[in-house]
């Protein structure tokens, strides 16, 4: 019974806090012309834990994607994983290493940075994206592999409905909810006649989903654009090196 209140009272503080940071998202603002160097953030845990992870944050030339500096570094995880509310468990890692950057080397500090989770895709309209850029203050775009069900729509339906309309690498369609408004947009960055596996992309913060799109084309060599990609390896490669 105590762990059910304790569950209740933590959800509730984030959730007012989602919906309070929610009202001051920008999505508008940066020009895909202004963009030199972009960021990738992610997170890999240590084999068989749940706590114990690596935080990697890596800047990339713009449209290039040529490695210009890394951050890498091992973190514990203090919450436990609450669905919805995934920024308030790895917000607090990926922080301290864009800020370092910030204020180490500022030369190499990325226009956008593009992170492992939704942006306003996202049930609440608040994702990790979302929450990294408002509280660094730098534009975000949110890109994730899986989808989370929202304003009506579900992921068995939305891949139904794009896998008929994205034939080419490249493609995309908005993600429309049945408020009409648009949360994002689903791409097809593979070819071949393969199992569809799209990626759906949104706003984090500070810029459009036009301008989101543009950006994260340009980051694609792969199915994952490259940013968060090389994050990903980054990770996963100093936890081997352990």
């Amino acid at each position: 019974l105590r762990l059910l209140i304790l569950f209740c009272l933590v959800f509730n503080i984030y959730f007012r806090e989602q919906t309070e940071l929610r009202e001051k998202i920008s999505l508008d603002g940066l020009n895909v012309d202004d963009v030199k160097l972009v960021g990738g953030v992610d997170i890999s845990f240590v084999k068989d834990s749940v706590t114990e992870a690596c935080a990697a944050f890596v800047i990339l030339s713009y449209p290039d994607m040529k490695e210009v500096h890394r951050e890498v570094e091992l973190v514990e995880m203090k919450l436990p994983y609450i669905s919805g509310f995934l920024a308030f468990r790895e917000a607090p890692l990926i922080l301290p290493l864009i800020e370092r950057v910030r204020k180490e080397k500022p030369e190499v500090f990325p226009q956008v940075i593009l992170v492992d989770g939704n942006g306003i895709l996202h049930p609440r309209g608040f994702g990790l994206a979302c929450h990294l850029g408002l509280v660094a203050n730098v534009p975000t775009i949110g890109v994730a592999k899986t989808f989370l069900n929202v304003d009506g729509l579900t992921e068995a339906g939305i891949k139904d409905f794009a896998h008929g309309k994205l034939k080419e690498k490249g493609e995309s369609v908005p993600l429309i909810g049945e408020s009409g408004k648009t949360l994002g947009a689903i791409f097809r960055t593979s070819s071949g006649e393969g199992s569809f596996k799209p990626i759906y992309i949104s706003v984090g913060h500070g810029l459009s989903l036009e301008t989101a799109s543009k950006i994260f084309l340009n980051c694609c060599h792969y199915r994952i654009p490259e940013p968060t990609r090389q994050a990903d390896l980054l990770s996963r490669d100093f936890l081997r090196k352990l």
